[in-house]
């Protein structure tokens, strides 16, 4: 009776630690593919398959590279969506950089430096606006405006909203009047807010969405 006690609680401990087996094996497998769907954000080739302009998709590995020098890696889908917003990836100066550096418009005209100076910019705006303690859509409109619009949002609640952009548009326009005029065409759908685009914060977000992207970032 003794030994065959003894063969049922060998048997039994070897199909518990058959069953532990198992259920380390489903924990490695489930960690594994968790592991895959949540990193692709790191995976550049994952980035930007889906971008529609090949211009910008041919790029936007340089704009993940520059973006990793900073630690700010997670933002690649959005700067995509900001050189497809600024240029669909073509011309010399593909991000729009140059007045962020104080130069003429299109001044830049190496993609490179143009992307440097792009991803320059979005870390200034990034580390102002959680100085400021604003949301991402007024960082990316700032892009457009500059570090300005941060300030003026902080000051009426933190929260980007497209009556804030023409205000602050609006206020640029009256310092110069005859340089922020759309072009004396009161026809273009920014008039009299000519100073920027006001809908860009809008834009740049539809064209992440339509990139089927999701944003990693710790902005509220």
């Amino acid at each position: 009776m003794k030994k065959k006690r003894k063969l049922s609680n060998r048997r039994k401990e070897k199909r518990r630690l058959f069953h532990i087996l198992i259920i380390l094996a489903g924990v490695f497998f489930l960690v594994k593919v968790l592991n895959e769907e949540f990193s692709f954000i790191k995976k550049p080739q994952l980035v930007y398959k889906n971008i529609p302009s090949e211009n910008v998709k041919r790029y936007t590995p340089l704009i993940h590279n520059e973006l990793m020098k900073v630690q700010l890696e997670e933002y690649t889908p959005l700067l995509a969506a900001v050189m497809q917003q600024e240029s669909k990836g073509k011309g010399g100066d593909p991000m729009q950089s140059s007045e962020s550096a104080g130069l003429p418009p299109n001044a830049i005209t190496d993609p490179e430096q143009s992307i440097r100076q792009g991803v320059k910019h979005f870390q200034r705006a990034i580390q102002y606006g959680e100085k400021k303690n604003v949301d991402l859509p007024t960082i990316i409109q700032a892009y457009n405006m500059g570090l300005g619009y941060i300030d003026f949002v902080a000051e009426n609640g933190g929260k980007h909203k497209e009556e804030f952009a023409k205000k602050y548009s609006y206020i640029q326009v009256q310092k110069n009047p005859t340089l922020y005029n759309c072009g004396g065409d009161k026809n273009n759908f920014r008039y009299p807010y000519c100073y920027g685009d006001f809908t860009y914060s809008t834009k740049v977000m539809s064209n992440l969405h339509k990139l089927n992207q999701p944003l990693a970032g710790k902005r509220h």
